[in-house]
């Protein structure tokens, strides 16, 4: 393909997208409203809904990896930050896989350019994550004032601030993987079980519940530390932790494999996407 070619093509997408970029905003819009829909407490459980997993969990693994550890500062503080990036990427990961599947009915009446569901259903996920914010700074709060856990070591500095670039990675990084899901899943149904149980064995192989240094490091157990740190979502996690648990420099080596990986994930959804969008519409 020549450079014209390739820069046309870049000029129409982009023009494409702005032209048809109030329809994601409404997408989106519905996407939300559909989830908390006959639900009393409304959008009031993107704040509860964390809170409630992490106080769950706190108490069932608090005593197991909370306690002792020198690599914890507030063990439910600590679960707390790898949780709500952890759930943003599963819940956005899972509704753009079913995008297609969800709104098949419109997709063969209407055109409109078939991107702008698993991107609406994203974007969707990350307001609520944006939400859970706010959930996680009442309890950082809490916790600080209480010096329950531990609380009273928790300290803030500049670097809290630079929380939105592990948001931003996750953001891409979902995106990526989101596109391909979509179209994995119009053709292979069973998809959609199959990532369900990667998402549980990821769960429990990130860094969620324990710190990584608590792993031995005997020459049997190397390799679960090496697996677990190609995994882009461990660079994140503790990106995010490093700016707002720790209060330190975010380490350059996890922000180069971060951004890297989660823009070479995006480049792919979107070639992915591109080579399928038209057949998709016969499979649905």
């Amino acid at each position: 393909m020549s450079t014209n070619t390739a820069e046309a093509e870049l000029k129409h997408g982009v023009s494409v997208f702005k032209k048809y970029r109030n329809l994601l905003e409404e997408l989106t819009r519905k996407n939300i409203r559909l989830k908390y829909r006959n639900s009393w407490l409304g959008i009031f459980w993107s704040f509860l809904q964390p809170l409630l997993n992490m106080i769950v969990l706190s108490v069932v693994f608090g005593g197991l990896f909370g306690k002792h550890s020198e690599y914890i500062i507030c063990y439910p503080v600590f679960l707390f930050t790898g949780r709500l990036l952890y759930d943003f990427f599963n819940t956005a990961t899972k509704q753009a896989m079913t995008s297609f599947r969800r709104n098949a009915a419109i997709i063969k009446k209407v055109y409109v350019p078939k991107y702008m569901y698993p991107l609406s259903s994203i974007f969707s996920c990350f307001v609520t994550f944006a939400i859970s914010i706010l959930c996680y700074i009442s309890v950082w709060i809490f916790f600080k004032l209480t010096g329950i856990s531990g609380g009273a070591n928790l300290t803030i500095d500049w670097h809290a601030l630079l929380f939105f670039v592990p948001m931003f990675f996750i953001l891409v990084f979902s995106t990526g993987v989101g596109l391909i899901l979509s179209v994995l899943c119009v053709y292979f149904r069973d998809i959609e079980y199959i990532w369900d149980v990667i998402m549980r064995l990821l769960f429990y192989m990130v860094p969620i519940l324990y710190p990584i240094q608590n792993i031995n490091k005997s020459g049997d157990r190397n390799w679960i530390i090496y697996v677990i740190k190609i995994n882009p979502l461990y660079s994140m996690i503790e990106l995010f932790r490093q700016c707002v648990l720790y209060g330190m420099p975010l380490s350059w080596k996890l922000l180069l494999y971060g951004g890297v990986v989660s823009f070479a994930t995006l480049g792919f959804g979107i070639l992915i996407f591109n080579w399928k969008s038209d057949d998709l519409i016969y499979h649905l």
